[in-house]
């Protein structure tokens, strides 16, 4: 049963297909990770199988799609020969615990958290699909507004190649009020901070306006915290003042901890002590300073005709040390200036989460990658700006034929600078900032064209079978362009001659328990490459 498929079943299968997903998940990060170098499984007769060599233990499960760099839509139950010709189903759980088996061995480490943590994933996806309202509850009326909230709110599943994709920390009870799956509306907490433990920068309270704030006291400033963050994280410094929900209602983002206002169009970035994934999703002061640094630098860097950059001109933060500085906020611009009447934004991981029907696939994807992907490798190869183009931080705006005509970036957390491309560091960008060619090389072959156009190249093939190998190579013309445009560089040359992609391990991450900026890369087929 493929992902699709998993979306349209009645409630009464919830568990049995959470559990199924959860398990198609785990396998597609064994087959991507841990697969010997320079040997991926091949899908045989429809079927593709891996050999967990340290417990001498095959799995297999079923190809409903095979994909060009592996990134398989499986279907059925995932099993484990046990010989004699005979292979055993594995529920999530049998499989998880294989994996920990397997890679406790591999490693050296153990790690107890991380059965429990498949197991919760999946156990959220179950609810997630039993308790998401068919329909948006709070709608707001505008077409083009409600269709990029709910595009926001419908990843269930979660990313198709991490083995805890819904996991997230605390009790679920805390959580449900928050979840995007859910489509929740909420309001903002407010407090009053006194001016001198007020740290910010940029419009903020001009921007904050739109969102109807509470009236601080004389003496304060008014900050937006996520409500659940104040359950997590209740003020300890005696002089903050709690004014209570207030102002217009937010829906939460795939992200969990970014809230969109429609009425106002800004989006309201929050500190949230949760894990997530892999990451406690806080924002530290280098992440606050360092977003309205790269808004103003970004500002002169040029972008194409129909690529626009969400701009986040705005924070505020507690200034003391300690639990208060957990309330650091971000101002990200919103949508409306980008759009023109009959369009509507969508969230580009919600375009590769289903089959992506378009009459002519080769023409819709021939205009995506046409406005995505010299943008992003202009703005890293000719100015030194790494965008981190991955399915959760680019919202396609398709015209009222459903066809791609702007491209959104966001999130400039994930925006670095290549250090080697810049002769003198900017001004009040921090250093975390910075990235090394190699790490620049990886961010941009795994989240542009693994993570991204992988996952809409899928959605695309899964509508319109065997289609995948004329999209990468309609792909490959393109970069061929941006090469011969930049004087044939060598970081396109070697991908145009067949160096394997790279993608992000993040089932080892996760095993390792490393922060995500420690996360190993593994090689993956690249279909775009070979000889001119």
């Amino acid at each position: 049963m493929t992902s699709a498929q998993l979306r349209s079943r009645p409630a009464t299968d919830t568990g049995r297909l959470a559990d199924l997903a959860a398990a198609h998940t785990v396998f597609g990060c064994l087959l991507r990770e841990l697969a010997p170098p320079g040997d991926t499984p091949t899908v045989v007769d429809g079927v593709v199988r891996l050999l967990l060599r340290h417990l001498d233990v095959t799995v297999r499960c079923a190809v409903a799609r095979a994909s060009a760099i592996g990134a398989h839509r499986y279907t059925g139950p995932v099993q484990r020969d046990i010989g004699g010709g005979r292979w055993a189903d594995l529920d999530a759980d049998g499989l998880a615990a294989l994996v920990a088996a397997e890679l406790t061995i591999r490693t050296g480490l153990a790690n107890d958290e991380f059965v429990e943590q498949v197991r919760a994933s999946r156990d959220t996806v179950a609810r997630l699909l039993a308790d998401r309202p068919a329909a948006d509850p709070t709608p707001t009326g505008e077409p083009a507004i409600d269709a990029y909230v709910d595009s926001e709110q419908s990843l269930v599943l979660g990313h198709p190649h991490h083995p805890t994709p819904k996991w997230r920390s605390g009790d679920p009870d805390s959580w449900r009020a928050y979840a995007p799956e859910l489509r929740t509306a909420f309001r903002l907490h407010w407090l009053a901070v006194p001016d001198d433990l007020t740290a910010d920068a940029g419009p903020f309270d001009a921007l904050v306006a739109a969102l109807d704030p509470p009236r601080p006291p004389r003496g304060h400033r008014a900050l937006p915290v996520h409500p659940w963050q104040l359950s997590l994280v209740p003020p300890a410094h005696p002089l903050l003042r709690d004014l209570g929900a207030a102002g217009v209602p937010v829906r939460p983002t795939a992200s969990v901890r970014t809230l969109y206002a429609p009425g106002a169009d800004l989006f309201v970035k929050t500190s949230l002590h949760v894990r997530i994934t892999n990451c406690l999703r806080k924002n530290a002061r280098y992440e606050l300073t360092g977003a309205v640094a790269l808004t103003d630098l970004l500002a002169r860097v040029p972008l194409p005709d129909g690529v626009g950059l969400l701009a986040e001109p705005a924070y505020r933060t507690v200034d003391v040390a300690g639990p208060d500085e957990a309330y650091g906020t971000i101002l990200r611009s919103g949508l409306r200036p980008h759009l023109r009447p009959g369009d509507t934004p969508v969230l580009a991981a919600a375009l590769a989460g289903a089959p992506l029907v378009t009459a002519d696939p080769v023409a819709w994807w021939r205009a995506y990658v046409g406005l995505l992907v010299p943008a992003v490798l202009r703005s890293w190869l000719s100015h030194g700006v790494v965008h981190e183009a991955h399915l959760q931080n680019v919202v396609v705006v398709l015209d009222r034929d459903r066809r791609p005509v702007r491209m959104l970036l966001r999130d400039l957390e994930g925006v670095k600078l290549d250090a080697d491309r810049w002769a003198t560091w900017p001004d009040g960008v921090p250093a975390q900032v910075r990235y090394g060619p190699r790490a620049a090389h990886r961010r941009i072959v795994y989240c542009l064209f693994v993570n991204h156009l992988g996952g809409i190249s899928g959605a695309l093939a899964d509508a319109r079978p065997g289609i995948e190998k004329r999209l990468w190579q309609e792909l490959r013309g393109v970069v061929e362009a941006v090469a011969a445009d930049l004087g044939d560089p060598a970081e396109l040359r070697v991908l145009l001659d067949g160096e394997p992609f790279l993608a992000k391990a993040n089932l080892l991450v996760r095993w390792r328990r490393d922060a995500d900026r420690a996360a190993p890369f593994v090689p993956v087929p690249n279909p775009m490459g070979g000889p001119r």
